[in-house]
């Protein structure tokens, strides 16, 4: 029995190998070097983890941006042979914590409005739709299913209350999905393509 992948921290010299998981998990639209190297010249706002397998290769990554007592799920991968085995749970429990100890009342995501394994797992942690971007993944021009975890009342019921949203929430979430605006900017979304 193999042991579980260790989440630790990523650094500098993690980055080529992560690009090479990255442009198999997301060949369409997958993170240049620079904005991996962005990311990571910020960590007053920005929190990247890698998962590291026995052997010591990278078997799943994760980022979130932090600001203004919002955070925002950047990116999560996982390798292809870890699906299934929990470890995108435990990445993404991992942003959660960080999001908490940081002050966030809430996080936000993007993904592939086609990503229906992805949406169960966000549905799991009480991420609740808001709305759609359209043709928000390019050059694919797939639409992307923004979703929202309230991190005040632990796991959401499914319920996003539009007084506490803030005005670019709000008009996303009156929206039906099929009417949402992709022009709507929510806070956080400064680095383009987030997560898939």
């Amino acid at each position: 029995m193999t042991s579980a992948p260790v989440v630790r921290a990523l650094r500098w010299w993690d980055i080529e190998q992560l690009l090479a998981l990255e442009h198999d998990l997301f060949a369409e639209d997958a993170w240049s070097p620079g904005m991996f190297w962005s990311e990571l010249a910020d960590p007053e706002t920005r929190h990247y983890v890698v998962a590291e397998d026995a052997a010591g290769a990278i078997a799943g990554y994760a980022g979130l941006a932090c600001a203004g007592g919002e955070g925002d799920v950047q990116t999560i991968g996982v390798r292809r042979d870890q699906w299934g085995t929990g470890l995108g749970a435990t990445l993404l429990t991992d942003l959660l914590d960080e999001a908490r100890r940081r002050g966030c009342h809430h996080v936000l995501l993007e993904v592939r409005v086609d990503n229906t394994r992805a949406q169960r797992l966000y549905e799991r942690f009480g991420f609740v739709p808001l709305g759609v971007r359209r043709g928000y993944y390019q050059p694919a021009n797939v639409d992307a299913l923004v979703m929202r975890c309230d991190l005040t009342r632990g796991v959401s019921s499914g319920e996003v209350s539009l007084a506490e949203a803030s005005p670019a929430e709000a008009s996303l979430a009156e929206a039906s999905p099929a009417e949402a605006s992709p022009a709507a900017a929510l806070p956080v979304e400064e680095a383009g393509r987030r997560d898939r």
